[in-house]
């Protein structure tokens, strides 16, 4: 029992943890290394000789006297109460203070207190907190370049064209705060020529922007002199083995020349769903040859398909609409060839259609971006809509 009760005082006395006995009249009657330590005074300083309000902090004594000694009385615990001990030389130190009403009668003790530093704990909550601040700003910032790029990449509206009908359409994925490889683009290349891009980039966040960007400029300083689209799709993959990205695109390139009252579409596939080609009587066809995307393979294959547009529509996507998943799978291509076929013959109708029915299918939030872009010929017409 002996080598017991020593082993015990031997384990009260180095615990790392601060250990106090207070007794009846509130002085400390017993404080092991850890307490001593914390406080800053020897063991004849404080055994017998300093009550346990006087270690602490002006507020802690006050709080210690009005709050938790009446509610030791009355719960016999209270645990975890931030205070700050102070030493002789008037610094502090964080502490948590856990303390018991002590049980039986006549031993003289009436609190069992434990104390533990939390110094370390201040700084490690500082540190998570300038952490969790930082990544919120990090966060806004994020969101911030991700709407700049995509007002870059994603043009507002489509220029006004004359003869020609020309509707687009942008979803971002999710909340909008990450920044996809998805894009369309219209641009003049003559007095009646007009190029249709519509990519996606692998990928996702400023990286792949980055190679958005690339290619959609790319594509317009190429389309001045090279008015086939298979050969300027060699050419631009040609640019993207160059800049040796890690990241590859699919497209749809379209060139329109005006033969009026139509106009004739050099239309070329680079890895891309084909475009799809609706008559005013509601057939749906698809238009283009499957090719390679731009940047993945050493020897890409690309063909260019012709078409006289005349009273038709044309309807480019990104997989966003067909992979759109909901309670009955993928939206798929038959989803969204029978949604073409069945709305009004307008461009408009077409895009804002099939926008709202993948929005719909997967809960009105896209898992993936969307972008849309539909065209006709309107020869009565000299400003798109």
């Amino acid at each position: 029992m002996r080598d017991a009760s020593q082993a015990a005082e031997r384990l009260f006395e180095i615990a790392p943890c601060g250990f106090a006995l207070v007794g009846n009249e509130g002085l400390v009657a017993h404080a092991n290394a850890e307490f001593r330590r914390l406080v800053g005074r020897p063991s004849e300083e404080l055994v017998g000789k300093a009550s346990l309000a006087s270690l602490f902090s002006i507020g802690g004594r006050m709080f210690l006297e009005t709050h938790l000694l009446p509610m030791l009385a009355h719960d016999r615990s209270v645990r975890e109460v931030a205070l700050d001990m102070l030493r002789p030389d008037g610094s502090r130190v964080p502490v948590l203070l856990n303390a018991d009403a002590a049980h039986g009668e006549g031993n003289g003790i009436a609190l069992l207190v434990v104390v533990i530093e939390t110094r370390d704990r201040h700084r490690y909550e500082q540190d998570l907190l300038a952490a969790t601040r930082s990544a919120e700003q990090a966060r806004i910032d994020a969101t911030a370049l991700a709407n700049t790029l995509q007002r870059t990449l994603i043009p507002p509206v489509p220029p006004e064209i004359p003869h020609l009908t020309v509707s687009t359409a942008y979803r971002p994925a999710g909340d909008g705060s990450v920044v996809g490889g998805d894009f369309y683009d219209v641009f003049q290349v003559g007095a009646d020529d007009w190029c249709v891009v519509l990519g996606d980039v692998s990928g996702k966040g400023i990286s792949a922007a980055t190679v958005t960007s690339f290619v959609r400029y790319t594509i317009r300083a190429l389309a001045i002199d090279h008015p086939d689209p298979c050969d300027l799709l060699h050419r631009l993959d040609h640019a993207m083995h160059v800049d040796d990205t890690d990241h590859y695109c699919t497209l749809v390139l379209a060139r329109l020349t005006r033969r009026p009252p139509h106009w004739a579409v050099q239309l070329a596939l680079a890895g891309h769903p084909p475009a799809v080609l609706r008559s005013p009587d509601g057939h749906v066809s698809e238009l283009g040859t499957p090719g390679t995307p731009v940047g993945l393979v050493d020897e890409p294959t690309f063909s260019t398909a012709h078409h006289l547009l005349q009273n038709e529509t044309i309807t480019l996507y990104t997989d966003g609409v067909t992979e759109a998943r909901g309670d009955d799978g993928w939206f798929g291509e038959s989803r969204l060839y029978d949604l073409i076929a069945e709305a009004d013959h307008d461009p408009q109708v077409i895009t804002d259609e099939i926008a709202r029915q993948a929005l719909r299918y997967q809960g009105g939030v896209a898992s993936d971006d969307i972008a849309i872009v539909t065209f006709a010929a309107n020869p009565a017409a000299t400003v798109n809509r």
